[in-house]
């Protein structure tokens, strides 16, 4: 069972990994079968700039599951976050082997981003493991709704990112749906607005820094 000790090391751990290692996934990333991706160079910028946005995601998600597994005292539920938090891992690495592929870099804001998510997973911990739980589900359904955004905007020809994006988008859902059936309570619609609010501020800077 993991102990409190174990669980501030997992977050520090976390932080390290997601801020300085280099990331490695445990599934291998989505492909379309013989579809190869040839890009213009604004299509590549385009591209190069929505994945970007994409990894700052996944950059808060590894801190937000961090916090909330740190957070609550259920050893179960804390297996649920850090279970989640290493199912992310994957699309922290897709994205950032896709950045690298397209010649981008992540944000330069990424401790920023890092640290805010972590500050609003342990707020979102306080405040009981069921509204926990809430704010996992209306991060995911966002960060959902995102994606598929995203794969309206991504360039046509690029079908490595879109075959990316559309399996995150798929496990975004899950994730949702997962907490969900751990017992998680609706946000106030308030908390909602305010968490579409600070989404919008955050993707929109990354989009280019």
């Amino acid at each position: 069972m993991t102990t409190a000790v174990d669980t501030v090391i997992n977050a520090a751990d976390s932080a390290l990994r997601t801020l300085f290692a280099k990331p490695h996934a445990s599934r291998v990333c989505p492909t379309v079968s013989n579809q190869m991706t040839e890009l213009s160079g604004s299509d590549k910028a385009l591209s190069g700039a929505l994945m970007r946005v994409n990894h700052v995601g996944e950059v808060c998600a590894q801190a937000l599951y961090a916090a909330q597994a740190l957070g609550t005292r259920d050893p179960v539920l804390r297996k649920h976050f850090l279970d989640a938090s290493r199912e992310e891992g994957d699309h922290l690495a897709w994205t950032r082997s896709r950045l690298d592929e397209l010649g981008a870099r992540p944000s330069l804001l990424n401790p920023l981003w890092y640290a805010g998510a972590f500050g609003l997973g342990l707020l979102a911990s306080r405040l009981g493991d069921r509204l926990s739980l809430g704010f996992v589900v209306e991060t995911e359904r966002q960060v959902e709704a995102h994606l598929a955004s995203h794969l309206a905007h991504l360039p046509e020809g690029d079908h490595a990112s879109r075959a990316i994006v559309a399996q995150m988008k798929d496990d975004e859902a899950q994730h949702a749906k997962a907490a969900e059936n751990a017992g998680a309570l609706q946000l106030p619609a308030p908390v909602r607005l305010m968490m579409r609010s600070a989404a919008k501020v955050m993707t929109t800077i990354a989009h280019r820094i």
